[in-house]
């Protein structure tokens, strides 16, 4: 790849902090997912966590992919305006997002939602307020297989949680999803072994269930798993991270091989003392869960560390301090792109080393409609 590919012509056109999105590595990362999919579009059902905009959205559908993963209504949403055919709300609802998501599945007939449970109280609620609605609300049972996150293990629980689900008449059982987003181990052959070893009996029990229920689908992982869960055919494979990507899979997912679609321009506003250089970086640009040198990968600088953040500082040891003056653009890759796109309400586009349009984070409010 040219050294130089994140260089923007007219970089004065974007302002700092701010998300960039080359639309030439967006494409590319969508037809590797294709490719690792061996064509099998319909097998594929991203995440739409990550990228929050519907012109990201428009590019999925364009590419053949229909049904999608969402981790809010407001997402759920924004996939529906554009177009989805489905849309799985990959968490558990609860307190008013019931009702906002009745309303949603109501306003949009023409997209097939559903939703996770893992309990029988869950389910009743879920079924009374369907019935109130006179709505059949679509259901996967969310399992847990080892990241003891969510979910309900394999085993009588879950017995006793499909027999209860057959007097929810306003319920529809669509099959079950799990989540293994713990497993990130660098070697493929090491993570692969491990994610097989947890979704073994998950998908025997759903061999079980398919001479009850013919047409479920099991529906697994994330962009980790992404690359073992997709060689098996009976699965739904849900990456996200992958249409954007970020230093942090980057490092640890190396057979994905997917391109960096979205930096962080970054400028100097200050050059305090010897040594030490002051960014427009602070916590609210970049992804901050992670320890203070695992943020954020500069391209365009060498031989630095950065020292502190504050909420619109950062602040950077370098080596060749008088190489750089108050102005200057960096650019850098995030660890954590998903969160980091949640922090903008929109990005520049970049198309031919120029920024060509702005395109909204929609699906970054917590509430669009409903």
């Amino acid at each position: 790849m040219d050294t130089n590919w994140h260089q923007i012509e007219n970089v004065e056109t974007v302002d700092s902090p701010s998300i960039v999105l080359y639309l030439e590595h967006i494409k590319y990362n969508l037809e590797r997912m294709a490719s690792l999919a061996n064509g099998h579009i319909e097998r594929l059902m991203p995440h739409i966590k990550t990228n929050k905009m519907p012109k990201v959205m428009q590019l999925l559908l364009e590419s053949g992919i229909s049904k999608f993963k969402a981790s809010t209504i407001a997402e759920a949403e924004m996939a529906a305006e554009a177009g989805a055919a489905s849309v799985l709300i990959a968490h558990q609802l609860v307190g008013p997002k019931v009702d906002r998501f009745i309303r949603l599945a109501k306003h949009f007939p023409d997209t097939e939602f559903s939703t996770l449970i893992d309990n029988i109280d869950s389910a009743e609620l879920l079924n009374q307020k369907a019935l109130e609605q006179e709505l059949i609300v679509n259901i996967y049972i969310d399992i847990n297989n080892g990241m003891d996150r969510s979910g309900i293990r394999i085993g009588t629980e879950l017995d006793v949680l499909l027999d209860y689900l057959k007097i929810c008449k306003n319920l529809s059982f669509k099959g079950l999803h799990a989540y293994d987003g713990h497993l990130r181990d660098t070697d493929f052959a090491v993570r692969n072994e491990k994610i097989e070893a947890g979704i073994r009996d998950v998908e025997t029990y759903f061999e079980a269930l398919k001479e009850s229920y013919p047409q479920a689908h099991l529906i697994c992982g994330g962009t980790p798993s992404f690359t073992s869960h997709i060689l098996q055919e009976k699965r739904i494979a849900s990456p996200g991270t992958c249409v954007l990507w970020d230093w942090g899979y980057g490092e640890k997912l190396t057979e994905q091989d997917f391109k960096y679609a979205a930096l962080l321009v970054t400028r100097i506003i200050s050059k305090p003392t010897e040594g030490i250089i002051t960014v427009d970086m602070g916590h609210k640009s970049v992804a901050s869960e992670n320890p203070i040198d695992k943020r954020i990968k500069f391209l365009n600088l060498d031989s630095y560390e950065l020292v502190s953040q504050s909420e619109e500082h950062g602040v950077i040891k370098v080596r060749d301090w008088d190489k750089w003056k108050v102005g200057d653009v960096l650019y850098g890759v995030p660890y954590h792109i998903c969160p980091t796109i949640n922090l903008h309400d929109e990005v520049s586009v970049i198309q031919n080393g120029r920024k060509m349009d702005t395109w909204e984070i929609t699906a970054r409010k917590r509430k669009l409609r409903f």
